[in-house]
């Protein structure tokens, strides 16, 4: 657990929209299986004494903590709001925000990641599926049937990358420490180096799997960045130049960033890179 566990109490802003009341059901049955606190409150502005799935909601994150004890927001406020809503949750004192929202500017998500940092708040995303700790709590959309307790970190800018290989690791009798996925916006809060130091102060996580895809240089950053035997793997091999694929922050530009060049970076840093997510689990259980 490299930033919340079961004890860890949650708020979920944007409660009382479709996205957040169906995540705080989800949210809060995986609680209950593994003996968690999970979602405590829930923030609408203009909703305050209603209840999603059980959870009271407030008005604003200062009401919430007033009455509750967290220390976790998780985000599904839409993109006009979702930076206002990741700093209101960073002033209230709140010391890790998980932002599922996508589409906010990247302006907005620039001012609302250094307040945050400012604040002592890190932040997870935005545009990513959040995380799940197996066995202690699930922050975010994740699908927590895949995951399966172990001590193999992953970290990915994809959401449905993560899921399949979380799927092909629990599969081959790797658990998971934990599962993070930063998303894959230009402009994001916790990068790999961030997540990567973090796993390294984690006695439960043996090796990560990164899972990158084309755009900038943060896997490769992140690979340097740390001791931990990593496995790699890296989505856009087939992607054409000066094309953005699927995330904001997927873009090759100037020959830098293509699928190719990070594998080749990787590779000469030691690092094993997996040509299709089933080889993970073979690469992984060389190193361990």
């Amino acid at each position: 657990m490299i930033y919340a566990d079961k004890k860890t109490g949650v708020i979920v802003t944007g409660a009382t929209g479709k996205q957040g009341a169906f995540h705080i059901s989800l949210m809060n049955e995986y609680a209950r299986t593994v003996g968690g606190r999970g979602v405590v409150a829930g923030v609408s502005p203009g909703r305050a004494g209603q209840e999603v799935d059980g959870v009271p909601v407030y008005n604003t994150v200062r009401d919430a903590l007033r009455e509750h004890d967290a220390a976790c927001s998780v985000i599904f406020v839409p993109a006009f709001a979702a930076a206002d809503s990741i700093m209101e949750s960073a002033d209230a004192g709140i010391t890790l925000a998980v932002a599922i929202t996508e589409h906010i500017p990247v302006h907005d998500t620039m001012k609302a990641i250094s307040f945050a940092g400012m604040n002592g708040c890190s932040v997870i995303g935005p545009n990513c599926p959040g995380l799940i700790s197996p066995g202690e709590i699930k922050l975010g959309i994740m699908p927590a049937h895949l995951a399966t307790r172990g001590n193999i970190g992953v970290i990915s800018r994809s959401g449905t990358l993560t899921y399949e290989i979380v799927d092909e690791l629990t599969k081959a009798g790797l658990g998971q420490s934990t599962v993070v996925g930063i998303g894959g916006d230009p402009v994001i809060g916790q990068t790999f180096a961030d997540v990567l130091a973090r796993f390294e102060d984690d006695p439960q996580t043996k090796a990560v799997a990164i899972i990158g895809e084309v755009g900038g240089s943060l896997e490769e950053e992140g690979a340097k960045s740390t001791d931990l035997p990593i496995v790699a793997y890296i989505a856009g091999v087939s992607a054409p130049p000066e094309k953005r694929m699927g995330h904001a922050g997927a873009i090759i530009e100037g020959g830098e960033g293509d699928a190719r060049s990070k594998i080749e970076r990787l590779r000469e840093n030691g690092v094993p890179v997996a040509s299709r997510p089933s080889e993970i689990p073979a690469l992984i259980k060389k190193l361990i």
